[in-house]
């Protein structure tokens, strides 16, 4: 009995590696989704190519202006209103805004040390619990970003997994990817 246990597991994850290589999950008529459905971005965004100037009246972290935070159009029928990765070409849809872009302004960036467990697709975690103010996995601390706090409306703080990328734009901030949905959004390191 045993051994069929053990069998039908290394059939198990044998299929879904080959799910992972052809893209993720499938969705109606077989074909792979265009934005989350388990993808997992091969590399982060680069920089961006713009850069809007900053503006004194937006918010800076922690404050509000009543703003609906980090929503954008769907840049294709079906894809997210949120920043989202393509999973045909890993396009970083919606980190554009550049370097001065005020939401994403820190007084001390990297407070807390910088992260140092692991980048990109070979560094998948399970997110062990929180919310939005202060999450885990393993024994990293984190929270996002007041302005994102409304692309994570979904996310299961209990069990969903994560792709950590550095910023390239955003000092003292890193990029949590979740594969369920494709969606990213700007995250605080706290420690460990």
């Amino acid at each position: 009995m045993n051994k069929m246990v053990v069998l039908a597991v290394m059939i198990s994850v044998a299929a879904l590696a080959q799910n992972r290589e052809r893209g993720g999950e499938q969705r109606g008529g077989g074909r792979p989704a265009e934005v989350g459905g388990g993808h997992i971005p091969a590399r982060g965004p680069g920089p961006a190519q713009a850069s809007r100037r900053a503006d004194p009246s937006n918010p800076a972290r922690g404050e509000s202006n009543g703003a609906a935070g980090n929503h954008m159009a769907a840049d294709r029928p079906g894809h997210p209103e949120a920043p989202h990765v393509h999973a045909q070409n890993d396009e970083w849809v919606g980190h554009d805004s550049g370097r001065n872009d005020p939401h994403y302004r820190v007084e001390q960036p990297w407070a807390h040390g910088r992260f140092t467990g692991g980048f990109g697709p070979q560094h998948v975690f399970v997110l062990g619990g929180g919310n939005r103010e202060r999450f885990w996995f393993g024994s990293y601390y984190w929270d996002i970003a007041p302005y994102d706090y409304g692309i994570v409306g979904g996310w299961n703080w209990d069990g969903d997994q994560i792709v950590i990328y550095e910023d390239p734009d955003h000092d003292g901030w890193y990029l949590a990817y979740n594969p369920r949905f494709g969606t990213y959004a700007h995250v605080e390191y706290l420690g460990n």
